[in-house]
């Protein structure tokens, strides 16, 4: 099957990221990333069980925390998790994020794949006053240029660098002239560590998608690394076919 029926096959819950969890270990490498300290008011756009507010609170001291999420259940371990933690400063807000009140935040960390969400999120962030911090995992936001990159964490900073050209935007994330092999199985490899999962035993399988992807992405963009699609590219989309019965080729363009 193509990699597009593939991907229908599961949960859509997992494919929107609605109910995995950033690890704590990842929630903190993103706020160091992020320079996040005592002044700033820290949003979480789907912020799950609140973890990343607990530890904005505890551990960097920011002047308060903003959790928001559509789901009741999330939210309402959240408020449990901070009241017995007894975590001052913090809101937590049952809401479409779509709709959200975010003009006191300094630092938004938000992560969804829907590619209409982000772009609805986009022009609630361009009415934000200048040097908020927006933090994405995987990809910047939707025409723009990242100001700091430390792959997989992305920050744009308002007013927003724009762009139309998608090949600056790919190579400004991968910091890099080209984009062969290495490094997408690199960049791979660290954006599945990041996520975390709770079967380890899938992650090779989750890095050998994401790095075709990447490849065949910058391929198609005309950034990738030579002209010749490397052995080791070839070997890994035959692997998919053969042993997963999954197909990814057609997506060369």
């Amino acid at each position: 099957m193509k990699i597009e029926e593939y991907l229908s096959t599961l949960p859509s819950n997992i494919l929107s990221g609605e109910e995995i969890q950033i690890p704590p270990d990842s929630i903190r490498e993103i706020f160091r990333f992020a320079d996040l300290g005592e002044n700033d008011v820290f949003y979480h756009l789907g912020c799950g069980e609140g973890t990343s507010l607990s530890i904005a609170r505890q551990e960097f001291n920011v002047k308060s925390a903003v959790g928001i999420d559509n789901s009741k259940k999330m939210i309402d371990n959240a408020k449990k998790s901070i009241e017995n933690d007894k975590i001052s400063n913090v809101r937590l807000i049952e809401h479409d994020v779509l709709e959200a009140d975010l003009s006191d935040a300094s630092v938004i960390l938000c992560w969804f794949m829907d590619p209409d969400i982000m772009e609805s999120l986009m022009e609630k962030f361009e009415k934000l006053g200048d040097d908020v911090k927006i933090i994405t995992i995987w990809a910047p936001l939707p025409g723009c240029l990242p100001q700091k990159v430390d792959f997989p964490y992305i920050m744009n900073k308002t007013p927003f660098v724009e762009t139309d050209d998608l090949k600056k935007q790919l190579l400004a994330v991968f910091e890099t002239e080209c984009i062969g092999f290495v490094t997408a199985w690199e960049f791979a490899e660290r954006y599945t560590k990041s996520i975390g999962r709770d079967n380890p035993e899938n992650d090779r399988f989750l890095v050998i998608i994401q790095a075709l992807t990447i490849w065949i992405n910058a391929k198609n963009l005309g950034v990738a690394c030579g002209e010749e699609m490397p052995e080791s590219i070839r070997s890994y989309i035959a692997i998919l076919k053969e042993y997963f019965g999954i197909e990814i080729e057609h997506l060369l363009k």
